[in-house]
């Protein structure tokens, strides 16, 4: 009888503890479900605060700040030097820093604020190798910046590298460079630097501007697909007619990346042209070119509406879907058209 009950006893104290088991196990199941969903919620709203495009600043009052704070004259150049040191700044200091190279959540699974660094970054090199070659130069012959000869392939480093080193270590570095440059062409006692405001050395880094606004043009307008004739094609001997070139279009998920780097291309560069704007005045008063400039701005600044689709949306022709795409492109190449009647007035005007 004894025996019975020990053993009742056990099965009762076995069920118990198994029991106990599985209930704790349910509550370690959840408290861990729960901590996921949180830690996902909290880099979600993280990832959609790093992703806010930046807002624009003051060219021409930025740079007179700075050049009180560090105690320096306000000379021509220095709006322009100053802006990009701002642009190519806040790369680094933007909400969520750099993230291009980022291999940690929230960071690596985002793609449209990396698609708009690499266009801020862009525009960040072209002006960056225009000072180097032309802005700094009083002609061909001369002898470059030794600054500005090391800033530029600071900027020009690989984009995605995060150690040895760090794209943000090189960046870093090249803007330490261009105020090293900003110090000694404000010096007002012995000025070590030069900055040459005329018409061709705006011509030349307008000429790479044209460049960029038309593959943008073009990139944006493949987001529907569009057939394009080879330009390098010749035509057949017995019929006199090209070959039909090939359909382009962007691929879906790229879509958005083009986009997004245009916006970036887009917002650095209505700041550089705000700049110029500044530090060329002269210039472009003389040859009337001043209006022409302002055009090229307004279109730029009109692109950086704010997109209150929470996604690039690709509709065609008169659908009931607008297509983003094909709306950026409208005012790059508005700004692009307006860009060739200014080079043309510095050259002609």
């Amino acid at each position: 009888m004894l025996d019975w009950k020990e053993s009742a006893s056990r099965a009762y104290g076995g069920a118990d503890s198994a029991l106990r088991r599985i209930v704790g196990n349910h509550w370690l199941g959840r408290a861990l479900a729960l901590l996921l969903a949180l830690y996902l919620l909290v880099t979600g709203l993280l990832g959609w605060f790093w992703s806010l495009e930046p807002d624009a600043f003051p060219v021409q009052e930025n740079a007179q700040a700075s050049a009180e704070q560090a105690q320096r004259k306000f000379v021509k150049g220095y709006t322009t030097v100053e802006t990009l040191r701002t642009v190519a700044g806040t790369l680094l200091d933007k909400p969520g820093g750099y993230l291009t190279n980022d291999l940690s959540p929230p960071g690596i699974w985002l793609d449209n604020m990396p698609s708009w660094e690499f266009g801020v970054l862009t525009q960040v090199r072209d002006l960056a190798r225009s000072l180097r070659k032309e802005m700094a130069r009083s002609q061909s012959q001369s002898t470059e910046d030794p600054d500005l000869a090391k800033a530029e392939p600071r900027f020009n480093f690989d984009n995605r590298s995060w150690a040895l080193p760090a794209s943000e270590t090189e960046y870093r570095a090249g803007l330490k460079l261009l105020d090293s440059y900003l110090a000694r062409l404000a010096d007002p006692v012995k000025p070590s630097a030069q900055f040459f405001a005329r018409a061709d050395n705006l011509n030349g880094w307008l000429g790479d501007v044209a460049t960029r606004l038309g593959s943008l043009s073009q990139r944006l307008s493949a987001s529907i697909g569009q057939e394009r004739l080879d330009a390098d094609l010749v035509p057949d001997e017995e019929t006199g007619q090209v070959q039909q070139g090939e359909v382009v279009k962007t691929p879906w998920l790229q879509i958005d990346n083009v986009f997004y780097e245009a916006r970036g291309q887009a917002w650095a560069l209505a700041h550089f042209l705000r700049a110029i704007e500044v530090d060329f005045g002269d210039v472009l008063a003389r040859k009337n070119a001043t209006v022409s400039l302002q055009q090229i701005i307004r279109e730029l600044e009109a692109a950086q509406e704010p997109l209150w689709s929470p996604m690039v949306l690709n509709g065609g022709g008169y659908g009931m879907l607008a297509n983003h795409s094909l709306v950026m492109a409208n005012f790059i190449s508005r700004a692009n058209a307006a860009l060739i009647d200014l080079r043309a007035l510095l050259s002609q005007g």
